[in-house]
């Protein structure tokens, strides 16, 4: 499916002549040798690009058939230095090799042509000397290394681009024995092909690129299959999904197809009836997972996202977003030499808006930790991160596997990991940063499950988004309880004091309520006479009221152990309760409630 879904995208880009047709592929050139008919050397133009701080190389479509690995191979008409003139800045211990590779496959391919441009070609090499190099206008050490193309002086295309060269490198191609077989991605009886192209662009892979699909040992061709029927595919299709991956992992600056999650690399694609619709729905997309700063548009997509949550039909909202556009979300991974498919999503654009709806619905909370529309998807798996001495969450330990997951439960609407939550909750104890986002997720997670149960006929309490006074769930109310004890410390104590209840007792209290609240409700006497002989008598009254409301829902006894869903409802009903003092401080008449 995903080898297919990459393969039809290729189509649509080979129709907007954004990719290379077979046989070819998009590489980075830095320099021309520019030579005469007599096959002299005349000058070496720098092809790099100069705008940005470091001069980077221009990619151009070159003729290629297979990946080079470890062994000796020659491109046609274009290479490395070391290859297409015999130098390098290294040792080069194989680099007479390399050249005499490389001239023996020019000859070979284009030895019989009559073509005068590639005969003048063909004379440069046979007269070639490597140690003149130096000795050529326009030469400089940041040539050697790079990739060399060729150009006839007085001609503007370069020799890669020549008709003749073109026709010879595609009968090349079309030579040789072929062994045929039904696609598997297209169907059709073909010559199949074994050679997969590296894939380059995912995060920490290996720079010369890593496989998708390989074969590497005998084993592969067991009870007499060969390679090619172990995986029947064809050379078309394995151009096709290969050189359409590749361009989705662009390193362009304008690519907005390919996102960063976690050590997932995320590329996506749309399927629509013209060019304009699917690009306006992978828009969309990118516009969901990387909100936009502009608050003016953050307030659109948000009320988009209201609206489709709320039954109304994405296309009515935008009408260049149609409902059955199918749309492919892709993530993949380093895995040593090979790539790892952390997810694969395959949906149509409306199912896909439903279930960013609904994420956005479930991380609902009063009051709401961010402006405007919620964060990406990564910037929420940061959440997860230690958070120690008011230091930035690192992306490094963030868990690769919860980011992934994370990323599949909202493009299915499934239910989040419930490692998700056991994280969160570990967060909350260990550096006691229980931050508004962190809450919104713990939130997130435990409403869509209660949902989730809700339609097997479950019974589970419905999460609150605000305080919520009337509710019964014990561990909300501990948290609640937990927050007001904490407000009547402060109010006795001040604002100055060096550790709270919440830096000591949090832990043991939204885990074993039984062993600590008693002890807590103890000391909360004392700080409640204190602030009462400090003349905040009406502050007192209001905790000490509040305090009474919630232990009598809580019966008899405080419950033992709480489990980690309650433990998340404790965090919950702990920032609601502590979020609404703060409002209550803000509205305040009077000296003693605002301190």
């Amino acid at each position: 499916m995903i080898l297919s879904a990459l393969n039809d995208y290729y189509q649509r880009l080979a129709a907007e002549d954004k990719v290379p047709v077979p046989g070819f592929s998009s590489e980075k050139i830095s320099h021309a040798l520019v030579f005469s008919r007599q096959g002299m050397p005349l000058q070496i133009d720098d092809l790099r690009d100069t705008t940005g701080k470091k001069p980077r190389p221009i990619t151009c479509q070159v003729p290629v058939d297979k990946r080079r690995t470890s062994g000796i191979y020659a491109y046609p008409l274009w290479d490395k230095t070391a290859y297409s003139l015999g130098v390098s800045a290294g040792e080069g211990k194989r680099m007479a090799d390399e050249h005499a590779a490389f001239k023996v496959y020019q000859f070979s391919l284009f030895g019989e042509s009559e073509d005068p441009d590639l005969r003048a070609f063909l004379r440069l090499l046979d007269q070639w000397r490597p140690d003149r190099l130096a000795e050529i206008s326009g030469y400089s050490e940041d040539v050697l290394d790079t990739n060399i193309v060729f150009r006839l002086d007085g001609q503007r295309q370069y020799l890669h681009e020549n008709q003749e060269a073109r026709r010879l490198w595609g009968a090349a191609l079309e030579s040789g024995e072929e062994e045929l077989g039904q696609c598997l991605i297209t169907g059709e009886i073909t010559s199949l092909g074994t050679d997969h192209p590296a894939i380059r662009g995912v995060r920490d892979a290996q720079s010369a690129g890593a496989s998708l699909v390989s074969f590497n040992s005998d084993a592969y061709e067991s009870y007499g299959y060969s390679k090619n029927q172990n995986a029947s595919i064809s050379k078309a299709a394995i151009f096709g999904y290969s050189t359409a991956l590749n361009y989705l992992l662009r390193g362009d600056a304008d690519n907005r197809q390919r996102l960063q999650i976690g050590d997932a690399t995320v590329v996506f694609w749309a399927k629509a009836r013209d060019t304009a619709h699917a690009e306006a729905a992978e828009g969309f997309f990118a516009m969901l997972n990387e909100p936009p700063s502009d608050e003016q548009e953050a307030a659109k997509l948000g009320t988009l996202l209201t609206d489709v949550s709320q039954g109304r039909p994405l296309q009515k909202l935008d009408p260049m977003l149609e409902l059955d556009t199918q749309f492919f979300v892709l993530g993949l991974a380093p895995n040593a030499a090979r790539l790892s498919v952390r997810f694969w999503c395959a949906d149509t654009l409306d199912r896909l808006a439903r279930h960013y709806a609904q994420h956005h619905r479930d991380l609902a909370l009063e009051p709401t930790p961010w402006k405007g529309i919620a964060p990406g998807s990564w910037w929420l798996a940061l959440q997860t991160a230690p958070m120690h001495g008011g230091q930035k969450p690192k992306a490094d330990d963030v868990s690769p596997q919860l980011a992934g997951e994370l990323m599949r439960s909202i493009l299915t609407g499934s239910r989040y990991p419930r490692s998700l939550l056991s994280n969160l909750v570990m967060r909350f104890r260990n550096d006691g940063h229980i931050t508004g986002a962190r809450i919104a997720l713990c939130k997130a997670v435990l409403a869509r499950a209660a949902r989730l149960a809700a339609h097997s006929n479950s019974h589970t309490q419905e999460v609150p988004v605000s305080l919520d006074p009337h509710s019964t769930h014990p561990g909300y109310l501990l948290g609640r309880l937990f927050a007001e004890l904490e407000s009547a410390q402060r109010g006795a104590l001040g604002g100055q004091v060096n550790a709270t209840i919440r830096d000591r007792y949090y832990g043991a209290a939204s885990a074993t309520p039984a062993s600590v609240f008693p002890m807590l409700l103890r000391n909360a006497q004392n700080h409640l006479s204190n602030m009462r002989k400090k003349d905040k008598g009406g502050l007192a009254h209001t905790i000490e009221r509040e305090i009474g409301a919630i232990v009598n829902g809580l019966g008899d006894t405080f419950p033992k152990h709480l489990k980690i869903e309650d433990q998340g409802r404790f965090a919950i009903g702990y920032y609601h309760q502590s979020q609404a003092r703060f409002v209550k401080r803000d509205s305040a008449t009077t000296p003693e409630e605002s301190t």
